[in-house]
């Protein structure tokens, strides 16, 4: 079977989104909570308003289409943008889950996600659920393994029991990248759920004392 082509692994949206959620992950990491609260609320209500006008005022549209039409796919031209649902499930996490919490999800969305799209678009050949594969998933496994190795070391947690904390993180990882939640955008699921079980996953190793 012949490779993709670049234009379907999309690598200008991949970027933007390693690189812009990199950008929300260092950014948490150095404001205080509120700062952190309040620059949430404030963009992703400065997403959804902006994103809601373009689809109803022409020149808005052309105005949103001139900044952000090189990394949208085409059904995003005429519906609200992955990056706003992104945006808003991050605001989410951000208010309701802990610090080192919040920090996981955001490397595991800012590096896991793309690594996952970029394995099933062009090797992905056994589908699991819609156009999600065997082999993205097997992608996002390995990336949040290897993220919560680093990060779990860097921030001793869970190290009497890394590998296994590791283990299961990187298949929390895995299925909230693979699991569709009835019409809501991906972006916005994959971060909000990967927090809420990896809140389940310190709560078991006794690791939220510090978050």
């Amino acid at each position: 079977m012949p490779f993709k082509q670049r234009d379907d692994i999309h690598l200008a949206r991949r970027l933007w989104h390693f690189f812009g959620v990199l950008f929300i992950f260092t950014l948490y990491w150095i404001v205080t909570p509120n700062q952190a609260i309040g620059l949430a609320l404030g963009f992703s209500a400065f997403m959804i308003t902006f994103d809601w006008a373009r689809l109803r005022n022409p020149r808005m549209g052309r105005l949103f289409m001139w900044i952000f039409g090189p990394v949208l796919r085409e059904d995003e031209r005429q519906r609200y943008a992955a990056s706003t649902g992104m945006m808003a499930g991050v605001t989410v996490i951000i208010l309701f889950f802990p610090k080192t919490v919040v920090l996981l999800s955001l490397l595991f969305l800012a590096i896991a996600d793309p690594a996952a799209a970029f394995i099933g678009v062009r090797y992905g050949k056994d589908k699991l659920i819609g156009n999600k594969s065997l082999q993205g998933t097997l992608a996002a496994f390995a990336a949040c393994f290897l993220i919560s190795l680093g990060f779990f070391s860097y921030m001793d947690l869970m190290t009497e029991r890394l590998f296994i904390a590791c283990l299961l993180a990187g298949l929390i990882g895995a299925f909230s990248e693979l699991v569709p939640i009835g019409k809501l955008d991906d972006n916005f699921v994959f971060p909000v759920l990967s927090a809420l079980l990896l809140t389940g996953l310190y709560y078991v190793f006794g690791a939220l004392g510090g978050a």
